[in-house]
């Protein structure tokens, strides 16, 4: 931390790809911005998820920045879908490329931020001192506070203990133990396989089946890459009229289901599988809105882990009952066919769940499995978790998590009404973990920056979110998802997976529409915004 400024326009929280665009824009535009990091390096997400197989499920010639076009061409993507130390690579190459490091303190928690009305500041407390800032930007990640059950006898348990969000940095040796995963959400599907070919034998504990489809990962073709590259730009804004931000074009997108002939319908699904991938659930209009379009879609899933899972009984609890996309869907490499392993056995734990953890290994469904080591798969306090973990106080001392105690609200995901000048990228009500990541994150940047800018020009000095703005937002937010069939599953994208946490649809769906109404907001003055 330097020892002479502690006083900036910005501080930003957060290293990851929010954070480290945050500080080279603010740069850019002449404002002194100070990035606070917990980490000892940048990467954010992809700096803590180091657990065997984390990789990206966006292509990464997708999830990548396209701020700059120079980025965008010298830098070169081996695999298909880039694994997390290659996307860690990538980020540590931008800080360097663009000498971010010297604006960032690393090995440094935010305990705090209370805004000041007389300074019209924020005053940002951390374990290694203090910051003031006109402006506070969040760029703490949707997917960045671990989810840590609290299990009856956990401290009990002689053995190792792991989470996914939490992994060692120098690697986890497994051969010969006897090893439990707890979960089958993402990060289990892709560190089972991995975890499998190593342990003596691998118990999996699962509460509820997930939709995967394969990723067919691979070394990019060089004519792949040769492509894209010679016309990025244009590649970039037709994504951008996609729903999530990324994909293919289809014959049949724009089509019902049931207006294709079904012999049609299968070789569409036989063709998405084939490509791999999320692309996947895109094939028709209707699949996310209408149910029995959607059993057709999951269905013809559930005979694939049918296909390939030899033992009977374990195929069927590997089969999802949810519709096919109400929960992130996942790409996986070999995930069920780990299942045909003499080594590997799926315990359903969907009546009683893990009951509790003993000094020799855990009790799940009334039998004792002895353990060498347990593995958490078992998510994130999406979206709202490292917010509620930072005392956030605005105008009147609020704190922000007695106003979410409700669940959580927000004007476009970017401001909080009473908290003037602080920022949220990729916060609650914004498209998000609907979307790739990254573009979502630029134009969230983006957005902050011109904001700021406008202040500037404006000879102002605040901006707030207007409460009555804020709550027609949510309610849209939540009025679209309604129209689909996101909400009808117990999923993280409404905090499910929290106890205690509020049932809110969070994300926004649509990237497209999302885009189209934040350049509506600035055509009409910062329309929802208290400029003062």
């Amino acid at each position: 931390m330097s020892e002479k400024t502690t006083d900036f326009d910005m501080i930003i929280v957060g290293a990851g790809f929010a954070g480290l665009y945050m500080l080279h824009k603010m740069r850019g535009l002449g404002y002194k911005a100070h990035v606070v990091e917990k980490g000892t390096d940048v990467g954010g997400t992809w700096y803590w998820n180091r657990y065997p197989g984390a990789r990206c499920d966006i292509e990464s010639l997708d999830y990548s920045y396209q701020f700059d076009e120079d980025l965008q061409q010298e830098w070169e993507w081996s695999e298909r879908y880039a694994t997390q130390p290659e996307i860690l690579k990538y980020l540590r190459h931008v800080a360097d490329r663009f000498d971010l490091r010297k604006d960032i303190d690393f090995e440094t928690t935010v305990k705090a931020a209370h805004f000041d009305e007389g300074s019209g500041k924020w005053n940002i407390k951390t374990d290694k001192g203090d910051f003031t800032a006109r402006y506070c930007v969040m760029a703490t990640g949707c997917l960045s506070s671990p989810n840590i059950p609290d299990f009856k006898g956990q401290d009990s348990f002689k053995g190792d203990v792991y989470h996914t969000g939490y992994w060692p940095h120098e690697g986890v040796d497994f051969t010969g133990k006897r090893v439990g995963i707890i979960g089958t959400g993402s990060s289990a599907i892709q560190s089972i396989p991995l975890i499998a070919e190593q342990a003596a034998h691998l118990y999996v504990f699962q509460r509820t089946p997930n939709f995967s489809v394969p990723a067919h990962n691979g070394q990019i073709d060089a004519a792949r890459i040769a492509n894209v590259k010679s016309h990025y730009k244009e590649y970039r804004a037709q994504n951008k009229t996609r729903l999530a931000g990324f994909g293919e074009d289809g014959k049949y997108q724009e089509m019902s289901i049931f207006d294709v002939p079904a012999e049609e319908v299968q070789a569409e699904l036989d063709r998405r599988w084939a490509v791999g991938g999320l692309q996947f659930g895109g094939g028709f209009a209707d699949t996310l809105f209408d149910k029995k379009a959607n059993d057709i879609a999951a269905e013809y899933v559930r005979g694939k882990i049918r296909e390939t899972v030899k033992d009977p009984k374990t195929a069927e609890l590997l089969c999802p009952d949810s519709v096919l996309g109400c929960k992130r869907m996942c790409v996986d490499t070999n995930y069920y066919d780990t299942y045909n392993r003499d080594n590997v056995t799926l315990v359903d734990v969907s009546g009683s769940g893990v009951q509790e953890l003993t000094e020799k290994g855990l009790i799940a469904a009334g039998d004792e499995y002895e353990l060498d080591a347990v593995v958490f798969a078992t998510g994130f306090d999406a979206m709202t978790g490292s917010l509620n973990r930072i005392d956030i106080q605005g105008i009147g001392g609020a704190k922000l998590k007695d106003k979410w105690s409700e669940g959580p609200k927000a004007y476009l995901g970017l401001m909080i009404a009473g908290f003037p000048n602080l920022f949220t990228v990729t916060g609650p009500g914004s498209p998000s973990v609907l979307t790739n990541m990254v573009p979502t994150i630029e134009q969230h940047v983006e957005f902050i920056a011109d904001a700021i800018e406008h202040l500037k020009k404006a000879q102002k000095t605040t901006i707030d979110a207007d409460p009555e703005a804020q709550d027609a937002w949510v309610a849209q937010v939540r009025g679209i998802a309604d129209m689909t069939l996101l909400p009808t599953c117990n999923s993280w994208y409404q905090g499910a997976n929290i106890p205690g946490k509020p049932r809110v649809f969070m994300p926004y769906l649509g990237f497209p529409s999302y885009i189209e109404k934040c350049e509506e907001v600035v055509a009409k003055d910062y329309e929802g915004f208290k400029v003062g």
